[in-house]
């Protein structure tokens, strides 16, 4: 009986240390791999998860308070060919159609500036401004700029009002997200979001241009508006889309927010656009015209001629330099220069990095003013037309011979002095900046059409 007992309290104990062993140490361990592969997990999962689509709800709130609605009435006679025209005359069947546009607008100031589309009020005899809260005043026009289809107008408001801050357009960066504010059938303002695709677009026809694009949808009715980045800062005024329907087809324009704040100041300064200009012609260097010159370089831009008395000029910079950068933004092309100029002022001045002999240099540059800029293109000295003259020849476009120093065309003098050069290679020149960018694209060896006006009123059409 007693080995019995011994037995059986042996054989207790054992199972006792067994099921306290299991627990402490075999239990444990399981539980712990258990746990590590649960955090591994998790971690996994986390890690799968770490990317989240920028909050825009901040932007947005911030942005739809900024963007109004714009409404461009227009009158336009008309008239109706009935009975009623042979028995009482055609002049009592005239009537005043009222013709009505509308767009979006950025209120830019407390006190009731608003920035939006030249092309939004072009024409319009009143304009009318909505904003998000349904309150509507007549506004007025304080000015525009066709060429960067800007227009700025001013509401009279009781109170202050909750305006849009500008951001520098020059620090965005491509894939950054961005979104669309708009307000085009006055239901209050539509958000839409998307990336910049892509910086200094130029899709004007005179190419001196340079836009944001983006794959925000951007329809009619949303011109003028807002694009802001993901603070709810202003970085451009959307402003046209790439589209043969005339819809959005994931291509959208704006113009960029340093330009546009600049015509606004310049407008509410001076009344119209003040522009600065460096005073050279070229065109894009490349590695063809790089090895034909003998030219260390791939990119940057050729400086085929200088204008006298041009800024350039001043500061020596010289027929064969290459332009690389403008105030230590890179060059590559005759739009990133115009670019780097545009929201710059006569009188300004600049740092043109170019390079000489294969040496770089550093030389300032004080910016001439545009109006009175000449330019000269194979021996013939351009300038621009004022209101005057145009208004003489009953014109709204051209440009002007000043003189010719080519010999070959000197027994031409007396024809060619004075005229005026009214398009190149069919396409018609307003200014002597759209003609100097028309002749960079041109090569050396092709053909210039000139359709002119002579000083006595002759049309002629000549080829160089």
């Amino acid at each position: 009986m007693k080995n019995i007992s011994t037995i059986f309290f042996t054989s207790l104990l054992s199972v006792i240390l067994t099921i306290i062993t299991y627990k402490l140490l075999i239990e444990n361990d399981f539980l712990g791999i258990e746990n590590t592969e649960t955090i591994s997990n998790s971690t996994k999962n986390t890690s799968k998860s770490s990317y989240e689509a920028p909050n825009l709800t901040v932007a947005a709130n911030k942005t739809i308070n900024h963007v109004v609605h714009v409404k461009n009435v227009s009158y336009k006679t008309s008239s109706r060919n009935s009975l009623f025209d042979f028995i009482y005359g055609y002049e009592s069947s005239r009537q005043m159609q009222p013709q009505i546009g509308t767009g979006s607008g950025v209120i830019i100031s407390e006190d009731g500036y608003i920035v939006t589309n030249n092309h939004v009020i072009q024409g319009a005899n009143q304009l009318e401004i909505t904003l998000n809260d349904n309150r509507s005043f007549p506004a007025t026009l304080i000015g525009t700029d066709p060429k960067t289809d800007i227009a700025l107008l001013k509401i009279d408001v009781p109170e202050k009002l909750s305006y849009a801050t500008f951001a520098d357009s020059d620090a965005i960066e491509v894939g950054e997200w961005v979104l669309a504010v708009g307000n085009p059938y006055n239901l209050t303002s539509t958000v839409t979001a998307g990336i910049i695709s892509a910086k200094a677009r130029n899709l004007s026809e005179d190419g001196i241009q340079s836009f944001i694009q983006t794959d925000a949808a951007v329809n009619p009715g949303n011109s003028g508006g807002a694009l802001v980045n993901t603070n709810g800062e202003l970085i451009g005024i959307n402003t046209l889309i790439s589209s043969t329907t005339g819809s959005y087809v994931g291509y959208s324009f704006a113009v960029p927010s340093n330009m546009a704040k600049k015509i606004v100041e310049d407008l509410l300064e001076f009344g119209n656009v003040q522009q600065g200009i460096l005073g050279v012609q070229g065109y894009e260097l490349n590695r063809q015209i790089a090895n034909a010159k003998n030219i260390d370089l791939a990119q940057g831009f050729y400086i085929e001629e200088v204008n006298s008395n041009s800024g350039a000029a001043k500061a020596n910079i010289q027929s064969g330099d290459v332009i690389t950068k403008i105030d230590n933004k890179p060059i590559k092309n005759f739009l990133e220069l115009n670019a780097a100029i545009a929201t710059k002022r006569p009188n300004d001045k600049v740092k043109v990095t170019l390079v000489r002999n294969n040496n770089t240099q550093d030389v300032l540059v004080q910016l001439s003013k545009k109006e009175t800029q000449n330019i000269s293109f194979n021996g013939f000295e351009l300038e621009n037309l004022n209101e005057k003259e145009m208004q003489s020849l009953g014109i709204n476009y051209g440009v002007k011979i000043k003189n010719i120093t080519n010999e070959n065309y000197k027994p031409y003098l007396n024809e060619l002095k004075n005229a005026i050069i009214l398009t190149i290679n069919g396409q018609k020149i307003s200014n002597t900046e759209m003609a100097n960018e028309l002749i960079s694209r041109i090569s050396n060896k092709s053909n210039v059409r000139f359709d002119i006006i002579t000083r006595n009123g002759e049309r002629l059409r000549i080829v160089l």
